[in-house]
């Protein structure tokens, strides 16, 4: 993994997709241009501006969205689409840049601070950027330009949609400190009610405090890192071929009252770990920890790690520790309910590296492996869904959502 020095000038840029998969549905249906258009029923998905501008945001539910949408018109998701575009937009990423650094199917980092004499200023080439996604892919995009990774990807939120803001070095405080502190990389809705409790609400107001005063409202961890974002301290380079630290996957199970059984949970389970440990195996990683995510019937959320003693990718070490954790957890799920089960795999290294060793962790484990392989050969071969464990039939684990292909060891 190449890494590159974050530039003491603004040339650091970040190209974030507007509303991709509503942008998709939009580009190849005529007949939605300019219309709200929501992807996914149950769950929302993605929401065309239009959508949003009546309220409609992404994971809400179906119902909640048409209550404020009546005229939107759902789609359901076409993940090969997507999936295209973002790999015709990731080859003008590459085509413009050998320093890019993919965060999401529609999102990444470019460093253009050596391009100036070959192409021009960032400004420039964040410019003619934006016009190849349009003319080539047909899709719009947002471009964020700023001395860090950080200012970048808010100047790209600030912009959309289909903008461009450049973020100059010496008009930095004057951008920032007035945005809510919403915007720190790493605030959600938890932190934000904890900084706004203790007063703070903009960045501003956040950087002027104490660190000490910080870790007080929102913990030590946290309170170093929103102190340094919010005081422009941001040194994290550009990374050329960064592999993801951690592979998870989640399912809605349904409104709150609607109690799901042990044996549903479990199936659930084994569908959601099944997927996770394939996406594991197609890019050839090992991991150690598991975190079971749980969100209950309140909207509280809580999760249960374990760690095992070596790396593996096999389903049935994953499945097995899944189900310990879950049998740890089934009495606050019988008492509080859950709308929402994930997992996350996470301590993640290369299949090919020394942490694996060659005994198996469970005596089934050996002999599995050989399964998970014949089982992926098929898969790859007629389709995700062309196998399904036994007691995933006629179940539904919820969508399996397109990802950034996770690059290899060497350089993206």
């Amino acid at each position: 993994m190449a890494r590159i020095r974050t530039s003491e000038t603004a040339s650091i840029l970040h190209a974030d997709l507007d509303s991709f998969f509503a942008s998709v549905e939009q580009r190849d249906d005529l007949r939605l241009r300019g219309r709200p258009v929501i992807v996914g029923g149950g769950v929302v998905l993605a929401a065309s501006y239009e959508a949003k501008a009546y309220g409609v945001k992404s994971a809400m539910g179906g119902r909640q969205a048409q209550r404020l949408c009546p005229d939107a018109i759902v789609v359901p998701p076409r993940f090969a689409a997507y999936v295209e575009a973002s790999r015709a937009v990731f080859e003008i990423f590459d085509d413009t840049t050998p320093l890019v650094e993919g965060l999401s199917i529609d999102e990444a980092f470019l460093d253009v601070g050596g391009l100036r004499r070959l192409v021009g200023d960032p400004e420039t080439i964040g410019a003619l950027l934006r016009r190849r996604v349009r003319d080539e892919v047909g899709l719009p995009i947002s471009v964020g330009i700023a001395r860090t990774k950080y200012l970048a990807k808010v100047a790209s939120a600030v912009c959309k949609p289909d903008g461009l803001l450049l973020v100059a070095p010496d008009r930095e405080r004057e951008f920032l400190h007035p945005l809510p502190v919403e915007r720190l990389w790493g605030v959600g809705a938890i932190t934000a009610g904890k900084l706004h409790a203790d007063g703070i609400r903009t960045i501003g107001e956040l950087a002027r405090r104490e660190e000490a005063e910080l870790s007080t409202a929102v913990g030590k961890a946290a309170g170093r890192h929103l102190w340094a974002l919010a005081n422009l301290r941001d040194p994290r380079p550009v990374e050329v071929g960064r592999r993801r630290s951690s592979i998870g996957s989640q399912s809605a199970i349904g409104r709150a009252g609607q109690r799901k059984s042990r044996q549903d949970l479990d199936a659930l389970l084994a569908g959601l770990v099944d997927r996770v440990a394939r996406r594991l195996r197609d890019g050839e990683r090992i991991g150690r920890t598991f975190t079971l995510r749980l969100r209950f019937d309140d909207f509280e959320r809580a999760t249960r790690s374990s760690t095992i003693p070596r790396s593996t990718a096999s389903t049935v070490t994953w499945l097995e520790t899944g189900r310990q954790l879950l049998d740890a957890a089934w009495p606050l799920i019988e008492e509080r309910g859950c709308t929402l089960l994930g997992i996350t795999i996470s301590g993640l290294g290369d299949a090919s590296g020394e942490e694996q060793l060659e005994l198996p962790l469970f005596a089934a484990e050996a002999a599995a492996g050989s399964l998970d392989v014949a089982l992926d050969r098929v898969r790859d071969r007629f389709g995700s869904s062309s196998v399904r464990r036994a007691v995933l039939v006629g179940r539904h684990v919820g969508l399996e959502m397109p990802t950034l292909p996770d690059p290899g060891p060497g350089p993206r």
